[in-house]
């Protein structure tokens, strides 16, 4: 799959959530949400990434922004993943990684200098239209949610 890029239509998906509760792109339609992609709960970079989006949620809901986490851990996982850490929002699980596919947040990626195949840490804000505003590939965790949330306030 190609990168998404801003001005390009999000693509649908329907995900269960930590409570098994399907949750689909067209739940936000009218609103912005920022969809972040990440390779694992409870792992360091993992837990440093979704803490920051936890403690920046305020200034999130504020500017009428809400954050949805997708990874290919299943519902167990997020239920003690956001119970550890009290995260706030809601956790999907792709195990299939069909929706991470489409969103190019799944692929070859270079990991202590081996190639391998997995999530590619990737942030997606998308419009209360539903085209991807900004685009973020291969992230660096620690700091990302600030400049998301920078981006999310800039929204018109």
């Amino acid at each position: 799959m190609d990168r998404l890029s801003a001005g390009d239509k999000a693509p649908a998906f329907s995900l269960p959530d930590q409570d098994g509760t399907k949750v689909s792109l067209k739940d936000f339609a009218g609103a912005p949400v920022v969809v972040y992609f990440y390779p694992a709960d409870d792992t360091l970079g993992c837990t440093k990434e979704a803490c920051q989006f936890n403690d920046n949620l305020r200034a999130f809901d504020r500017a009428g922004v809400t954050v949805v986490g997708v990874s290919p851990d299943d519902a167990p996982s997020h239920r003690a993943f956001r119970s550890k850490f009290k995260l706030r929002f809601p956790l999907l699980s792709d195990p299939g990684h069909g929706v991470m596919e489409r969103y190019g947040a799944w692929g070859e990626k270079t990991l202590y200098g081996r190639k391998t195949t997995g999530v590619i840490r990737s942030t997606f804000l998308i419009g209360p239209e539903g085209r991807v505003r900004q685009a973020w590939y291969g992230v660096r965790a620690d700091g990302h949610a600030g400049k998301v949330l920078e981006a999310a306030r800039a929204l018109d």
